[in-house]
C-alpha cells in the first residue's frame, strides 16, 4: 500500500510587528493631515502674535499701562489779590473736604454683609456728620445710603471740625468709606470791601464774577501729577521711572485799587444812599486821569465775600419789607448785588455829559469860553416839541462858561445843533463812548446811543445835554479823565502787576494810552470853566477846603417806562493839576430833592476831603472858598491822671469832663483820644478801671439843621461836633441811627441853601 502522507496547508503565523498593508496607508494619511493642521495652527498663532506685537502692540501696552497706572493730582494754590499797597484782599488757605464711598460703609461677618448692623452703622455715621458739620440729618442719611460710588458730605471745612471727625472715627473705629481730602478755601480778610469789584470763588475754586472770574486762569495755575503703577492686587510697583509733573501755583495780582480810598468811598456812599433813601443804591468811581488807574470802584448795596449767598444788613436795609419777600425774591436780590454796576449797568448821565459837548465845541472852534453865544428863553422848540430848561424863568444871554455854571439845557441844545450829529459821533467814538473801555474785569457793558441815521432834531437836542442816551459809570469817568488829562484818553486799569508765585518774577501791566481826543489847550480851558462851576455855579456843593475843584452836576430825568431820577456829580481835583476824577451816582433818591448838585455833590466833597490829604496832594491854604471853619484846640492827654487832675486840665483847656469815677481814681481811657482838634465846651468822656464799660449814644439825623441846632442836638447826647461851611447841614460823616461812644466827634458839612440846582 502506498504510503500516503497526511498533508495540509499550514499558514504562516502573522508578525504582530509587521504593518498591515491594508490599514497602514489610512493611518499615514491621517497623520499627514494632523501634521498639516498643526503646522497651519502654528503659523496662525505666529502670525497673530506678530500682529499683536507689531500692529496692535502699542495699543495693548497703552491699555495695560492705563489699567495698572495710577495718577494722583497735585493741587495748586490760588494766587492772592493785593491792593496797590500790598494789603491782601483775597487769600487762599488749606482746608479739608469730607467725602464717602457709601458701599464701603458696612458691617461684614463671615464674608456676608450684616444688613441690620450696616443700617445701624450708617445711621450712626449720618448722625455724626450732621452734628459735626451742622447738616440736615435726613439729607445726610440719604447720601450715606446712596447707591452711588461717591458722595460729598462737607466741603472746605476748618481744622477744628475735621479734628472732631477724626476723633469720632478713632473712638468709633469707623474709617472705612470715609475720606478726608485736602482742599483749598478762598478768604476775603476785609469781608465786603470791594466785593462787587473782586467777585468770589465757587465750590470748586473757580472764579465767579469780577476780577476772580476775569483772571481765573491766571489765579488758578496748572495742577501737577504723580504717575506710578500698581499690580493686580493694587499694590504699588517699585518703579524708578515714576513720573512727577510739578504743579504751577496761581499767580498773585496787585491791583490799582487802594483799600483805604475804597473804604472811604464805601463809607460816604452808604451814608448817602441811606440818607436819601436811594431805592436802587449808588456807585462811586475814583480814577487817576494821568494813568487810567482805578483807585476805588464801589457799588451799593454790597455783600460779604465770605458768605456771598447770605443777605447782609446793607442789602436788607434797601427793603422796608425784607422779611415779607418770597425766597425767590430774596435770592434774586442777593444775586443782583454780585454785579459790578460801575461797569455792567448804564444810566442817563444828564448834565455831567455837558462836559463832553462843551469840549467838542471848543475843539471844533464853534465857540469860545467867554463870548456870549447863547440865549436861553426857558425852552427850545423843535416843530411841535418843546424842551424846557430846568429854570423856567430862563437864563437869558450867556457865554459857554455861564451855560456850564448855570447848567442851561437850551444853550447846549443850541450848541449840539451847531456841532452836528456826525461830528458829535466822531468825537463820541474818540472818547470811547460808543464801545467798551476794555477795563480788565468781567461783565463790562457799554451804553446806548441813537443810530446816526435815526438821529432827528429832538434826539440831537436831548443828547447834547445827556438825556436819551446811556453810559456806564466807567465810560463817563474815562471820558472826563481824558478832558482832565490834557486831552489824552487812557485805558482804565485795575491790575497793575502779575507775580509768578513760584519764581517771584513780576510782570507789570503798564498804563495804556488810547489816543489824543482834544488838544491840551482845550483841556485847560475846560478845567478853568469847570472850576467856575464849583466856585460860582451849580456845583458849589463839591467844594473842598484848601483845594481847587472842577466839577459838574447831573440830574437825569425819568423817560419812557423809567420812573427814577439819577443824581450825579463828577469832580476833578485839584483842577490846576488833576490827580483824581470822582464820579458819584445815586439811583432813585427819595425826598424833597433829586438834584445831583445837592445830593451827590456833598459826597464828592467828603470823599475828596479825605483822599487828597491821604495821597499827600498839597493844599493851598489861601483857597478857603468862603468855607467857614471853626477855631479848635488840641485835646490834652489826661490818661494816668486822677479824675480830679484830669478835670482841672480839661477845664483849663476849655473842655468839659464827663465821668462816673471818683476824684482819686486814675483815668485809663478818654474819648475822644488825645490830640483830637475840638472846639470849646466839647465833652470829654473819662473812664477808670472801675468804669470800663463804655457809654453809647445813637447819632441823630442832623440834615437840614442849622449849626446851632446841630450842636445842641449832639450836646444833648454828650457827642461832639466839628464842621465845615455855613448855612444848613447837608451831610454828616456818621449815619443817623449809628451807635457810638459818648464823646465821639460827629463831622458835619454845611451849605447855604440853594433853591435851584441841576
Amino acid at each position: 500500500m502506498k504510503n500516503i502522507r497526511n498533508t495540509r496547508t499550514i499558514k504562516k503565523k502573522a508578525n504582530p510587528y509587521q504593518p498591515d498593508p491594508i490599514t497602514s496607508g489610512s493611518a499615514n494619511k491621517k497623520l499627514r493631515i494632523f501634521m498639516l493642521l498643526a503646522i497651519a495652527l502654528f503659523i496662525v498663532l505666529v502670525l497673530r502674535i506678530a500682529w499683536i506685537e507689531f500692529i496692535d502692540g502699542d495699543e495693548f501696552r497703552a491699555d495695560m499701562n492705563k489699567q495698572l497706572s495710577t495718577s494722583k493730582v497735585i493741587s495748586t494754590k490760588r494766587g492772592k489779590i493785593y491792593d496797590t499797597n500790598g494789603k491782601a484782599l483775597a487769600i487762599s488757605a488749606k482746608v479739608d473736604t469730607v467725602t464717602i464711598n457709601p458701599n464701603l460703609i458696612r458691617v461684614v461677618k463671615n464674608k456676608t454683609v450684616d444688613e441690620e448692623k450696616t443700617k445701624a452703622l450708617k445711621e450712626k455715621v449720618a448722625k455724626a456728620f450732621s452734628d459735626i458739620f451742622e447738616l440736615d440729618y435726613e439729607s445726610t442719611l440719604e447720601k450715606v445710603n446712596s447707591t452711588k460710588a461717591f458722595e460729598t458730605i462737607a466741603r472746605k471745612q476748618e481744622k477744628e471740625k475735621i479734628d472732631q471727625l477724626r476723633k469720632w472715627m478713632t473712638d468709633e473705629k469707623c474709617t472705612s468709606g470715609i475720606n478726608i481730602d485736602e482742599d483749598e478755601k478762598r478768604y476775603y480778610p476785609y469781608g465786603s470791601l470791594a466785593s462787587n469789584m473782586l467777585g468770589f470763588c465757587g465750590s470748586d475754586n473757580q472764579g465767579l464774577y469780577g476780577l476772580e472770574q476775569k483772571w481765573d486762569s491766571v489765579l488758578t495755575g496748572t495742577p501737577g501729577r504723580i504717575i506710578t503703577q500698581k499690580d493686580a492686587s493694587q499694590d504699588f510697583i517699585p518703579d524708578k521711572n515714576e513720573t512727577y509733573i510739578a504743579a504751577e501755583n496761581g499767580c498773585n495780582l496787585t491791583l490799582t485799587i487802594d483799600a483805604n480810598i475804597q473804604s472811604i468811598c464805601e463809607k460816604y456812599l452808604k451814608q448817602a444812599v441811606l440818607g436819601y433813601d436811594c431805592k436802587n443804591g449808588g456807585t462811586v468811581v475814583v480814577m487817576n486821569p494821568k494813568t487810567g488807574d482805578v483807585l476805588a470802584m464801589v457799588s451799593y448795596p454790597d455783600y460779604n465775600l465770605n458768605e456771598p449767598f447770605i443777605a447782609n444788613e446793607n442789602l436788607k436795609g434797601q427793603y422796608h419789607d425784607w422779611e415779607s419777600l418770597t425766597e425767590e425774591e430774596k435770592d434774586s436780590a442777593v444775586k443782583a448785588t454780585f454785579k459790578n454796576r460801575t461797569v455792567s449797568e448804564s444810566y442817563q448821565p444828564g448834565s455831567t455829559f455837558k462836559i463832553i459837548t462843551a469840549a467838542i465845541a471848543l475843539e471844533e472852534g464853534i465857540c469860545v469860553t467867554d463870548h456870549v453865544d447863547f440865549n436861553c428863553i426857558g425852552y427850545e422848540e423843535f416843530g411841535d416839541t418843546r424842551i424846557g430848561c430846568w429854570k423856567s424863568a430862563a437864563h437869558g444871554y450867556q457865554s459857554l462858561r455861564q451855560a456850564l455854571m448855570n447848567s442851561c439845557n437850551p444853550a447846549f441844545m443850541q450848541l449840539g445843533r451847531k456841532i452836528g450829529g456826525e461830528t458829535l459821533y466822531n468825537y463820541y467814538d474818540a472818547f470811547g463812548l460808543l464801545s467798551k473801555t476794555g477795563i480788565d474785569t468781567s461783565g463790562e457793558e457799554k451804553g446806548l446811543f441813537h443810530g446816526l441815521s435815526k438821529l432827528g432834531p429832538v434826539e440831537l437836542a436831548t443828547m447834547s445835554f445827556g438825556q436819551g442816551i446811556t453810559l456806564t459809570p466807567i465810560q463817563l469817568t474815562s471820558a472826563v479823565s481824558a478832558v482832565a488829562n490834557d486831552g489824552v484818553l487812557m485805558q482804565p486799569r485795575l491790575v497793575r502787576q502779575i507775580e509768578n508765585a513760584d519764581t517771584g518774577i513780576i510782570t507789570t501791566i503798564e498804563p495804556k494810552e488810547v489816543r489824543t481826543v482834544i488838544s491840551k489847550d482845550t483841556s485847560k480851558k475846560m478845567l478853568d470853566m469847570l472850576t467856575s462851576v464849583v466856585n460860582d455855579g451849580t456845583g458849589s456843593y463839591g467844594q473842598v477846603r484848601g483845594y481847587s475843584i472842577a466839577g459838574k452836576t447831573g440830574t437825569s430825568e425819568p423817560q419812557g417806562n423809567d420812573t427814577a431820577y439819577v443824581a450825579s456829580y463828577i469832580g476833578i481835583a485839584p483842577s490846576e493839576s488833576p490827580e483824581l476824577v470822582i464820579l458819584v451816582t445815586l439811583y432813585d433818591p427819595k425826598g424833597q430833592s433829586h438834584q445831583g448838585g445837592q445830593l451827590a455833590g456833598p459826597v464828592v466833597s467828603q470823599i475828596a476831603s479825605e483822599i487828597l490829604p491821604y495821597l499827600e496832594i498839597p493844599n493851598n491854604t489861601e483857597l478857603e472858598q468862603n468855607i467857614s471853619v471853626p477855631e479848635t484846640k488840641s485835646l490834652p492827654d489826661v490818661r494816668n491822671k486822677t479824675i480830679s487832675e484830669a478835670k482841672q486840665i480839661l477845664s483849663d483847656a476849655g473842655f468839659i469832663a464827663s465821668t462816673s469815677g471818683g476824684s482819686d481814681q486814675i483815668v485809663t481811657n478818654q474819648v475822644p483820644k488825645q490830640g483830637t482838634p475840638l472846639e470849646n465846651s466839647s465833652i470829654i468822656k473819662l473812664y477808670t478801671e472801675d468804669s470800663t464799660a463804655t457809654v453809647s449814644q445813637t447819632v441823630p439825623d442832623l440834615k437840614g439843621y442849622t449849626l446851632t441846632q446841630a450842636r445842641n442836638a449832639l450836646k444833648a447826647k454828650n457827642l461832639n461836633i466839628s464842621y465845615m461851611g455855613s448855612g444848613k447841614v447837608i451831610s454828616q460823616n456818621i449815619t443817623a441811627g449809628t451807635t457810638v461812644e459818648e464823646g465821639t466827634v460827629i463831622h458835619i458839612n454845611l451849605q447855604q441853601p440853594k433853591t435851584e440846582l441841576h
